[in-house]
């Protein structure tokens, strides 16, 4: 366990704000599907003295003196990354998802150069495309839909049609809310047909892959896969990006990352990967990821015989999307805070096409990474769904949310934070 007894000699501020956190995460419930519990081994990692070490460059080819362990570390990283997805190459130094999509684009592509991307309101990424962001000012983006919203069936003939009048460079698949399994084998062959380059981010389900409880993109022929490392893979925050057995794209990627777009690797955050990559490749990690989406579905049921509105119909991996706007009348802003009240976090988000705005929008997207870390099995899902649900219909009930918080309470209590994570 963390005591944090200099922090609290020499700046107090900052220690109440840090254990004010770590009483919240205790506490309450997360269902945030993009946040989960790290080990404490992962946390000592990223508090280590790596943090000291600057080691630009890549191992054996620093500009810094002094390298020794900082190659052993990044390369351990980059070894444990390949073995776990099946790639050739791994570059760990993105300091974020995000700037694992910025290396991968201007890597592969060329200013004016297409990109085929899912739309952000039907559960793709700001990063795919979305106008609000800087490289849409370079590139040019592309964006398909979900055919069908109850069913989250894509229509990959569509796709293809697109594909040919656009001649993107890049087809990329992958999303941040959108909860049924794409089919790979349709995506590889839309893009050699078209001679686009295909890329997977895997971001939000690069653990389940990882643990084996949903299809590898690689398996299908997917050439480069970028993924955060924190979600459901269970480490620190920051980037990966793999590539399956091209070398010519893994030196464009390691070129373009740095000296590209950053600078001093954050040693003691590819420590930290180094290690979640370790507890990733061990045999109990499947049974999580298997875990976690059984827990996903047994929330689906709940919410579906209590007459909700989920998009897409359901869930294939670790999240849900809720239109609580059809479903109980009110906004998903509403809905956040009110369960916010309760101890229970997740977050608003848009739903296809959604007539809201996105400060205010029709949906909440929630997910079982973080309460699968606790330990929690069907009966505590089914639990929490029913007091999610009270709430939502009764969010100005003050007797429902007292209710609610006892729940939380006890299921706080039930399924701590094991020692090993906080």
């Amino acid at each position: 366990m963390f005591d944090y007894e200099n922090i609290k000699k020499q700046d107090k501020e900052i220690y109440d704000a840090i254990v004010g956190e770590e009483k919240r995460q205790k506490g309450g419930l997360e269902l945030i599907p993009s946040e989960n519990y790290v080990s404490l081994a992962v946390r000592e990692a990223a508090a280590s003295v790596l943090t000291n070490k600057y080691a630009e460059g890549y191992p054996g080819k620093r500009y810094y003196g002094g390298q020794e362990f900082t190659d052993k570390v990044e390369d351990l990283a980059r070894e444990r990354a390949k073995k776990l997805f099946g790639a050739k190459y791994a570059n760990v130094q993105p300091h974020s998802g995000a700037n694992a999509n910025l290396a991968m684009y201007f890597a592969l592509l060329e200013p004016g150069d297409s990109v085929l991307g899912m739309d952000l309101s039907h559960g793709g990424h700001l990063t795919h495309g979305h106008p609000v962001t800087y490289i849409t000012k370079i590139f040019k983006f592309t964006r398909y839909k979900i055919k069908d919203t109850k069913t989250g069936e894509i229509d990959y003939d569509e796709m293809l049609e697109v594909a040919k009048k656009v001649k993107p460079k890049i087809l990329l698949a992958g999303f941040s809310s959108y909860t049924r399994e794409l089919d790979y084998e349709k995506f590889v062959a839309i893009a050699r047909e078209v001679g686009a380059i295909s890329v997977m981010d895997a971001a939000h389900i690069a653990g389940l892959i990882a643990g084996d409880a949903l299809k590898n993109p690689f398996d299908f022929g997917f050439d480069i896969i970028t993924s955060t490392t924190h979600k459901t893979l269970r480490g620190p925050r920051g980037g990966l990006i793999l590539v399956r057995e091209d070398k010519e794209l893994a030196q464009k990627i390691d070129k373009a990352l740095f000296p590209g777009l950053q600078g001093g690797p954050l040693m003691h955050q590819i420590a930290a990967k180094a290690v979640a990559f370790g507890e990733a490749l061990d045999s109990s990690f499947k049974d999580y990821a298997k875990q976690v989406i059984k827990n996903a579905k047994v929330m689906e049921e709940v919410f579906k015989e209590a007459g909700a509105e989920l998009v897409n119909g359901g869930t294939d991996n670790h999240m849900l999307l809720l239109d609580v706007q059809k479903s109980f009348g009110i906004d998903g802003a509403v809905a956040q805070d009110v369960l916010d009240e309760v101890g229970i976090t997740l977050n608003k988000n848009v739903v296809p096409d959604d007539p809201n705005p996105p400060m205010r929008p029709s949906g909440i997207r929630f997910g079982t990474p973080a309460i699968t870390s606790r330990g929690f099995d069907k009966e505590a899902c089914v639990a929490l769904s029913y007091t999610m649900l009270s709430v939502l219909k009764n969010p100005h009930d003050e007797k429902t949310k007292a209710e609610a918080r006892a729940t939380v309470r006890e299921l706080a209590g039930r399924f701590s934070v094991r020692k090993s994570y906080l």
